[in-house]
């Protein structure tokens, strides 16, 4: 019977279908709750992209820090303001944060 495999795989199809539809009238609020997921799903992946973006960066970063004097120094400058003695330093930003 070589036609039986087929109408075999139909009816696992038909049952796939039934099973669903079943499960969506005994939770109505099933296809919703399934969309909301679906979309914070989708929300999660694209923020654990960028934040995989962000890892890389910091990495590369982490890096310079522990090879590259240069990098250190433009750390402790930007980061912590810090001033090599004899230098003058001149606030023109109103951000709040001078020494």
């Amino acid at each position: 019977m070589p036609g039986t495999g087929g109408r075999r795989a139909g009816w696992w199809v038909v049952g796939a279908v039934a099973l669903a539809a079943a499960a969506a009238a005994y939770d109505p609020d099933g296809v919703r709750k399934f969309a909301r997921l679906r979309v914070e799903v989708r929300r999660m992946e694209a923020e654990n992209a960028r934040l995989a973006t962000e890892n890389g960066a910091l990495a590369r970063e982490a890096k310079a820090l522990r090879g590259d004097p240069a990098a250190l120094e433009r750390a402790a400058r930007e980061e912590l303001r810090f001033v090599r003695p004899g230098e003058r330093v001149y606030w023109l930003g109103g951000d709040g944060g001078a020494p």
